[in-house]
């Protein structure tokens, strides 16, 4: 678990430091980023034929790295959608929603595509770390971005960088709406679904080990959406990483 957790930090805190050089670094960090996401797609593949540690660790990494891609390109502002600009101040309700997908629905697109691509790749695969890690956070990342639009306490708002702050538009600051509630408990429910099988003692080392990952993740991602909920934010995890020439001065 440990090492879940500190792959997944490490991980963010360096697509939001790529982030915060400015603009300046964006070719120079996109062509990096694309060439580890294109090793992440051959680890993936290859951690699929492996039925050991090693191969629930590559695909694991492997999974973290095509997903780092998409953050990055988002986060840069290469991969969001048509509309960039803030939400019209009389839109409502579901024109509300057709504009805030508007702005990101490239992004999504291109991260669903994705899993379908990675599900293909280890359709037949004795080892679905990658595919399982990349689904979870596409799961749960749609289930935070549904909630930051229907209302949360907490925006974390901290880590848009400059050139997507018309995104915090689409964001609503208010109690906690009944998605939040909903999604923390399946997501509780589906991680002790998951706790429950890595204890089983009837499996392998290796099953246990790819179930403990995914419980890892599920976990980390239900500790999110909890944060949605409080006044406290998570951004003093990531506030030191976003202090560079790209950050917004206060």
């Amino acid at each position: 678990m440990a090492a879940v957790l500190l792959a997944w930090w490490v991980s963010t805190a360096l697509v939001l430091g790529l982030v915060w050089l400015g603009p300046t670094h964006r070719r120079e960090t996109m062509i990096a980023a694309t060439a580890v996401g294109l090793l992440g797609l051959v680890g993936v593949v290859v951690s699929g034929s492996l039925e050991s540690f090693t191969g629930v660790w590559l695909g694991f990494g492997s999974a973290l790295a095509v997903w780092a891609w998409h953050e990055l390109a988002f986060l840069q502002g290469l991969v969001t959608g048509p509309w960039r600009e803030a939400c019209p101040p009389d839109a409502r309700g579901w024109r509300r929603f057709r504009f805030a997908t508007l702005a990101v629905i490239h992004h999504e697109v291109a991260l669903t595509v994705t899993l379908v691509v990675l599900v293909a790749l280890t359709w037949h695969a004795v080892n679905q770390v990658a595919t399982v890690t990349f689904a979870v956070l596409w799961v749960m990342r749609l289930s935070a971005k549904l909630n930051l639009f229907f209302g949360v306490r907490n925006l974390s708002e901290d880590f848009i960088p400059e050139h997507l702050r018309y995104l915090k538009t689409f964001f609503r600051r208010s109690a906690a709406s009944p998605l939040l509630l909903v999604s923390v408990v399946v997501g509780v429910v589906v991680t002790c679904w998951f706790a429950s099988a890595a204890l089983d003692a009837s499996q392998t080392d290796v099953s246990r080990l790819s179930k403990t990952v995914c419980v890892t993740l599920f976990a980390l991602a239900v500790l999110e959406h909890v944060f949605l909920a409080l006044p406290l934010g998570d951004g003093a995890l990531w506030r030191w990483v976003i202090r560079g020439p790209g950050a917004r001065s206060s």
